[in-house]
C-alpha cells in the first residue's frame, strides 16, 4: 500500500535539498544578487543533520556501529540534537557534552530527544579536563560499545558537505555561483562545499565568517596558533579556541570577522525583513555579508550564496529575548525595531 502514497518512512529522509531563497529586503541597498541556503529547512533545523546521518551510515557501513551501541559527541547543540534525532531512528543510544553557551533553549531540546547531556565550562582551554572536547572523550573510553562522533577532527565532516550541500547550491545556480559567504566552526560546512564548488570553477570566492575571540582568521592569514586571541564571545557555533582539522584552508579564500551585538541584531533583521526566523550564526553570516558589501567587492553580476545554518526558535533566550539583549547592552547604540505586545483587559 505504501506505493501508492506519497509519503517518507522517518525524518531521515527529508534531511538535505533545502531551498535556496532570494534575500530582497535586506540586501536592496547591495550590488549583486543574493540568496541564502536555508539549512533550518532540514528536519532537525540545522545543517549538522548532513553530518549526523552521514557520519552514522558509514560508521554503519564499516560495522564500527552496532544495534544498541551508543552514539558520544561534542556539540554547541545543533549537531548534538541532529545526532539524537538520527539515533531515535536508528535505535541508538545518545550522550552529548555541551557547551555552556549554547542556549537553555538547545539544552532542553536535547534532553526532550532523550540524550544524556553534560554542559561544560565553556570558556576553559580545550584541553582542560572540564572542557566539552575532554569531557565527549573521557566518555567515550568509559562507555563500552560507544563511538565518538569527533566532529572537530572528523574528514567525514567535510566530505558530507562535498557530497550533498555543494552539490545542491551548484545545481540551485545553475552553475553561476561567484560568491560563498558562510560561518566556520569545526569547518565542515564551508570546507565540504567549497571544495565542491572550486572542483567545478575555482574563481568561486570562498569566505568565512569568524568570531572576534576566535584563532581562525589569524590562523588562516599566518599559520600561526596565537592564544592571544581567545576570548569569550557570545555567538554559538562560530569560530574556536583551537584549530579543526575539519576545516580545509587552503579552500578558504579568506574570512571576515563579526561582532556578537552585530551579529544579534542581524539576526533580527533577516526576521523582520525576510520572514525567515533564523539563528544566532545566520546573523553573524548576515552581519559578515554587511562588512564584504561595504569593501565593494560585489557587482551587479555576483551571484552570492549565505547559508543559514540554523533555525531561530533555538535562540528564543537569547537573541529574541529582548531581555536577554538588553543585559548585554546590545540595545544600547541602537535598537532592532520589534513589536510591541498589547494586552487587552
Amino acid at each position: 500500500m505504501k506505493e501508492d502514497l506519497n509519503v517518507y518512512d522517518n525524518a531521515l529522509a527529508l534531511i538535505g535539498n533545502t531551498p535556496l531563497i532570494k534575500l530582497n529586503k535586506i540586501t536592496s541597498n547591495f550590488k549583486g544578487n543574493f540568496f541564502a541556503k536555508v539549512e533550518g529547512f532540514n528536519p532537525g533545523h540545522s545543517s549538522k543533520d548532513r553530518i549526523a546521518l552521514y557520519i552514522i551510515e558509514e560508521a554503519e557501513r564499516k560495522g564500527i556501529l552496532n544495534p544498541g551501541d551508543t552514539i558520544i559527541e561534542t556539540t554547541s547543540g545543533n549537531t548534538g540534537f541532529s545526532l539524537a534525532m538520527v539515533s531515535i531512528v536508528k535505535g541508538y543510544k545518545c550522550i552529548l557534552a555541551v557547551s555552556s553557551k549554547s542556549s537553555p533553549d538547545k539544552i532542553d531540546m536535547l534532553k526532550t530527544m532523550g540524550a544524556e547531556v553534560y554542559v561544560c565550562p565553556a570558556h576553559v582551554p580545550a584541553d582542560d579536563p572540564k572542557s566539552y572536547y575532554e569531557v565527549a572523550k573521557r566518555l567515550h573510553k568509559e562507555t563500552k560499545g560507544s563511538i565518538y562522533i569527533n566532529q572537530y577532527f572528523n574528514e567525514l565532516n567535510i566530505k558530507a558537505h562535498y557530497n550533498s550541500t555543494g552539490p545542491e547550491i551548484w545545481k540551485q545556480t545553475e552553475g553561476k555561483i561567484t560568491h560563498l559567504v558562510a560561518c566556520s566552526g569545526t569547518g565542515g560546512t564551508i570546507s565540504g562545499i567549497a571544495r565542491y564548488l572550486k572542483e567545478q570553477n575555482k574563481e568561486v570566492s570562498i569566505i568565512g565568517i569568524d568570531a572576534y575571540g576566535s584563532v581562525l582568521k589569524k590562523y588562516h592569514e599566518t599559520k600561526e596558533f596565537d592564544k592571544g586571541e581567545i576570548h569569550p564571545y557570545r555567538i554559538e557555533g562560530l569560530g574556536k579556541n583551537l584549530i579543526p582539522s575539519a576545516t580545509d584552508f587552503d579552500q578558504i579564500d579568506r574570512f571576515v570577522k563579526v561582532t556578537d551585538e552585530g551579529s544579534a541584531h542581524a539576526a533580527r533583521e533577516i526576521a523582520s525583513n525576510e520572514g525567515l526566523f533564523v539563528g544566532y550564526t545566520s546573523g553573524a553570516t548576515m552581519e559578515g555579508l554587511k562588512i564584504l558589501n561595504k569593501e565593494g567587492i560585489f557587482d551587479k553580476d555576483s551571484i552570492v550564496v549565505v547559508i543559514f545554518p540554523d533555525h531561530g526558535s533555538r535562540y528564543m533566550s537569547k537573541v529574541y529575548s529582548d531581555k536577554w539583549m538588553e543585559q548585554q547592552g546590545f540595545f544600547d547604540s541602537k535598537k532592532t525595531e520589534v513589536s510591541e505586545i498589547n494586552y487587552v483587559k
